[in-house]
Order: structure tokens, then C-alpha cells, then sequence
């Protein structure tokens, strides 16, 4: 199949198509994408800048309309759009499907914001004066998304800036340009006007700069990793313009002594391992207290090592493959820096299965401390680390001590730990005995320090990424 950009309403073929590659089975070609260039950039900039003031004149009931469409369709095919995803980027096929559905209710919620937005009317401190404050859209707003979630991280962005009157121009991922263009596909029959949304495939060092670099381009919405992110926000902020950005995690699942052992094993497991661990909110460092510690970490190494690894698409697999060949090299390097710190490592090698594919086995290291590199910096894959403190206060001290702040876990039946980490973990998410990976899709996301930048991403929040306040006053 070939997979085209879609500008101005129009399917655009152009370049030298990119192979999409199924990392499962690597002689699985799913199609060939569509290489877009400055000029196919340019049309596609001016489409949303030519389409933007309709849109954002148009009635709550035609973008419900439109949202619904979406959404609906998506729900009606979750299980072939995430079987696509499956193939495309390797998670198992329930996670596929769940991924897929989840799109389908993005889009269905922020259908139900296009009928829920306010305003105020109040009284002005002066006599005989009133004031309306109200939101517009931004305008065209530049979507950058990544490959680990292919269609509910441009679900969540593109649903609410369609909700509050924006116009769209997307660049994906290029590893994943068949969830993409199924997206937009659904999208170009949903009733929206030409030009509002537009996809472009293609290299992400050329297609991003010009998208961010473009005065007409008025926000910004990128997830990926956190140097292109500093890029991004620098570049942004030299030219005013508003950025959204959500980038990298080094999350800890803290487990104390009077946790329940089966849930603590469970959510990391979960948190560690599953989407092969390519998730920004995966729990890479477990920090666990001396009385439970060696519990723990055998029975953790027992589940782990039982997890069965293969083919994304095979009923009964748990964990599928790495995305590519650079980023299961990637993963390997951390491995063997890990070891070569003094940390003991539990499986991490690569796997030989019948088909060929980026297979890695789940790898678990044990005897690290806070301040190795394991511990430092993200990995993003299937690989999380044990760090053995003493009690309480230690714990939260080293799941506090890093750069990143997305998504924090503790396992314990205290009451009172609870609460005061839930108080304190500085993270913008807390899960309590629960996996730090897995969000609903009607509140935010997002978080502190090096993990993210500028509004919250989904929920009710997502309105002040998408929209200026505006201040009106009426005199007599």
C-alpha cells in the first residue's frame, strides 16, 4: 500500500517511498510512504492557513458532528486499525486494539467539549460597564508525534485542536505511517473542510524545523525526546510562538515493606515490560525497601522471565519486539553499560525467534545505585533497574532525584505513605498500587521538569493549549 500525505483534501503522492517495516517479521513490508518535501510542506501550511477562519467560525454542532464521525468510525474498526498498529510498531494485539479504541473515545469526549464550552459574563468594577471573557482558537496549529503510540498520541492532539476551531498540519512519525494515514483517511470522510486538517509524511529533521520555523504555523504540540524537545522549545520561544511539549521519563514505582507483594509485582511488571516498555511513562527504576527487597525481586524475575516473547500479531504473546534495528541496539548499549557499572543483569539478551525481528528479552538489574547511568537516563525499552533503600523517606528521596518528573508509583498499604507521596513525589501523575504506564483519556497528562512544557495534553485541560483568552468590555 502506499501511504500519501494528505494536503488541502487531496491524497499527494511524492519522493521516493520509505519502506514500513513490521518489526516482527522484517520480510513484511505493510506499504511505502510518501517523502515529503518543502514544497509539499508549503501547500500543506497554506491549506490549514486558508482554512482556519471557516473553521473557527463553525457552529459547536458541525465540529460535534465531525469529532462524533471520527470516533465512531475508529470504534467500529479498533480491531482492524489496531491490528495495523501491531504490525506496524510491534505492540501485542490486545494492546493494539486497546490503543485503537482509545483513539475512538478521545475523539468521542472532545466531541462532547465542542458542546461544553463556556465563558463568563461578569460585572465591571466600573458603573455601567459590562465584560464578556471568552476563547478563540490559536489557528494552525504544528503537530510532531512519535511511533510509540501511533494513533492515540495524534488522536490527542488532533481531537481537541479540531474541538476549540484550530487547523491541523501533522507530521508522524516515519516509522509509523500506516496508522497515520489510516487516521487521516477516517478523518477526510468525517464532513471537515478541506485544508483543515493536513497530513505530511516524511524526514522529521527536514519537514519539523520548517513546520516550527513557519509564521503561519501559530502552536506547536511535539512528543518525542527530550533534546529535540529543548530544540523545539528554544526555537519556539524565539519566535513567540506557543509550544506544547511532552517528552521523556525516568519513573519510579516505589515498593515498601508492608506492600502487597503480588500487587507490587504485578503493576511493575506491567509498568516495566509491557508495550516493551517504549512508553514515557514506564517504570524504569524500582525502588524498593531492605525488608521486601529480595521477595520482590525473585518473584519479579520469576513472572518476568516466563513472559513470553514473540510475534506482536501471535495469540498468547506478552511482550512484542522492539520498534527497529537502532532502537533495540540502543537498548542492548544500556544493557552492557548497566553490567559494566557493577549492575547484575537478569536476561537483556537479544532473541533468535522463527521469524526475524527486533526480539529482546526483558532485562532486570539488580545492585545499582541512584547514580549510574541505568538510573540517569531513558532508555525506553524493556530494561528497568532495582534500587535498594532503606526506608520511606530514602525512597522518596531517590524517586525524586532525577532530571525527568511524568509518572510516579508507590506499592503500599499505608494510608499515611500514600498520602504524603502523593503529596510529595514530584511528578505530574502518582499511581498508587497501580503501573505507572496507563492514563485515562478524560483527565490530564503531562509532567514536571525535563518530562514536559507549556498545558496539559487531554481532559478538560487541553483547552488552554488550544485556545487565547480573550477580554471583551461593553460600555453603555
Amino acid at each position: 500500500m502506499d501511504y500519501r500525505n494528505l494536503i488541502g483534501g487531496e491524497w499527494v503522492a511524492c519522493g521516493e517511498g520509505r519502506a514500513n517495516v513490521n518489526p516482527s517479521d522484517i520480510t513484511d513490508i505493510l506499504g511505502h510512504a510518501a517523502q515529503a518535501g518543502e514544497g509539499e510542506l508549503e501547500q500543506a501550511i497554506s491549506a490549514a492557513d486558508a482554512a482556519a477562519p471557516g473553521w473557527a467560525a463553525s457552529t459547536p454542532q458541525q465540529r460535534f458532528d465531525v469529532l462524533d464521525f471520527i470516533g465512531t468510525e475508529i470504534l467500529a474498526r479498533k480491531e482492524e486499525l489496531g491490528t495495523l498498529l501491531s504490525r506496524e510498531e510491534g505492540k501485542t494485539l490486545p494492546e493494539g486494539i486497546g490503543e485503537a479504541a482509545r483513539a475512538g473515545q478521545i475523539f468521542k469526549f472532545f466531541a462532547g467539549e465542542c458542546l461544553r464550552q463556556t465563558g463568563d459574563i461578569l460585572a465591571s468594577v466600573r458603573p455601567g460597564v459590562g465584560v464578556e471573557v471568552t476563547r478563540s482558537p490559536v489557528g494552525v496549529v504544528g503537530m510532531i508525534t512519535p511511533w510509540n503510540f501511533p494513533i492515540a498520541i495524534p488522536a490527542w492532539k488532533i481531537a481537541p485542536a479540531l474541538a476549540f476551531g484550530n487547523a491541523v498540519v501533522l507530521k508522524p512519525a516515519d516509522l509509523v505511517p500506516g496508522c497515520a494515514h489510516a487516521l487521516a483517511e477516517i478523518i477526510s470522510r468525517s464532513g471537515l473542510p478541506k485544508g483543515v486538517f493536513n497530513l505530511v509524511l516524511g524526514r522529521g529533521s527536514l519537514i519539523g524545523p520548517k513546520l516550527i520555523a513557519d509564521p503561519r504555523v501559530n502552536a506547536i504540540s511535539f512528543t518525542g525526546s527530550v533534546p529535540t524537545g529543548r530544540g523545539i522549545a528554544a526555537d519556539c520561544g524565539a519566535r513567540l510562538k506557543k509550544v506544547q511539549l511532552e517528552m521523556g521519563g525516568k519513573n519510579p514505582m516505589v515498593v515498601l515493606d508492608d506492600a502487597d507483594l503480588d500487587v507490587a509485582v504485578d503493576a511493575s511488571l506491567n509498568g516495566a515490560f509491557f508495550s516493551t516498555g517504549q512508553r514515557c511513562t514506564a517504570s524504569s527504576r524500582l525502588i524498593v525497601t531492605e525488608g521486601i527487597h529480595d521477595a520482590f525481586v525473585a518473584k519479579l524475575t520469576e513472572r518476568m522471565t516466563a513472559l513470553k516473547v514473540g510475534n506482536a500479531l501471535e495469540a498468547g504473546i506478552q511482550m512484542g519486539p522492539v520498534v527497529d534495528e537502532s532502537q533495540l541496539a540502543q537498548d542492548l548499549d544500556y544493557v552492557e553499560i548497566a553490567a559494566s557499572e557493577g549492575g547484575k543483569v537478569i536476561g537483556g539478551e537479544r532473541l533468535e525467534l522463527a521469524q526475524q525481528g527486533f526480539y529482546m528479552a526483558p532485562a532486570l538489574v539488580t545492585e545499582t545505585t541512584n547514580d549510574m547511568r541505568i538510573n540517569r537516563e531513558e532508555v525506553f525499552g524493556p530494561v528497568a533497574s532495582v534500587v535498594r533503600v532503606k526506608d520511606y523517606d530514602e525512597a522518596l528521596a531517590v524517586a525524586n532525584d532525577t532530571e525527568f518528573g511524568l509518572s510516579s508509583g508507590i506499592c503500599t498499604q499505608s494510608l499515611k505513605h500514600a498520602t504524603h507521596f502523593k503529596a510529595n513525589a514530584a511528578a505530574g501523575m502518582v499511581m498508587v498500587n497501580l503501573p505507572t504506564a496507563g492514563v485515562d483519556y478524560h483527565v490530564p497528562f503531562g509532567g514536571t521538569k525535563g518530562s514536559s512544557f507549556g498545558s496539559r495534553e487531554q481532559g478538560r485541560n487541553a483547552v488552554e493549549f488550544y485556545t487565547t483568552v480573550k477580554t471583551a468590555y461593553t460600555g453603555a
